[in-house]
């Protein structure tokens, strides 16, 4: 999209410079007509970055929401894992105190 506008006002400059050199019109005239085309590219210019910076904020928002939501889907994961492995440690732990508790006895 920047490529776009940016070949647009290189179009627009090279359109200028060449209605300078084949304009049929008095010096005045010409010079004013180029004042009305620099304040046309100045402000096409001005509307392209409030336009390119709008673009880069919402993708910018729309990458921030997408981490968070992979954020919250990785702690999910991780907690539901971390389970699995405190109950595999109560397991082992209650063999050792079964094993633990036999060897008691025979002492």
């Amino acid at each position: 999209m920047i490529q776009v506008k940016g070949a647009l006002v290189l179009g627009a400059l090279l359109g200028a410079a060449a209605g300078v050199l084949l304009a049929p019109d008095k010096g005045s005239t010409t010079r004013d007509h180029l004042k009305e085309e620099g304040k046309d590219i100045k402000n096409q210019i001005a509307s392209d970055f409030t336009e390119v910076k709008e673009d880069v904020t919402k993708a910018a928002k729309s990458g921030k929401d997408k981490l968070k939501e992979e954020i919250k889907d990785i702690a999910s994961k991780t907690s539901h894992q971390t389970e699995k492995a405190i109950t595999f440690l109560e397991k082992q732990l209650a063999i050792l105190k079964e094993k633990n508790k036999t060897l008691q006895q025979t002492s």
